[in-house]
């Protein structure tokens, strides 16, 4: 393969890629929801190092652990995010923000 072709499988992934994070996030507004409605907080450690923690066990490389810990802990404070704009609203966010 040729460098185009790299490219575009790259883009490819990546497409996948919003998309299962886009699925994630959905997973978190529910999760968000309950919470929301049985007065738990939003924040919970124990549960993000456990996030954590399993992605640092999946990672088989090239990309080094502390690299993976990075992306996760980016993909979880937006996750906590999307639940604290849930909290503030009252209800469920489900369209893409624009901003």
């Amino acid at each position: 393969m040729d460098i185009s072709d790299w490219r575009k499988k790259i883009d490819e992934i990546d497409r996948s890629l919003v998309k299962l994070l886009n699925e994630r996030a959905r997973c978190v507004v529910e999760i968000g929801e309950i919470k929301r409605q049985n007065g738990l907080p939003i924040h919970e450690p124990n549960r993000e190092q456990e996030v954590l923690r399993q992605a640092l066990e999946a990672n088989q490389g090239p990309l080094a652990s502390e690299a993976i810990q990075r992306i996760f802990e980016r993909i979880v404070a937006e996750g906590r995010a999307l639940q604290q704009r849930l909290f503030e609203s009252g209800e469920k966010e489900e369209k893409p923000n624009k901003s």
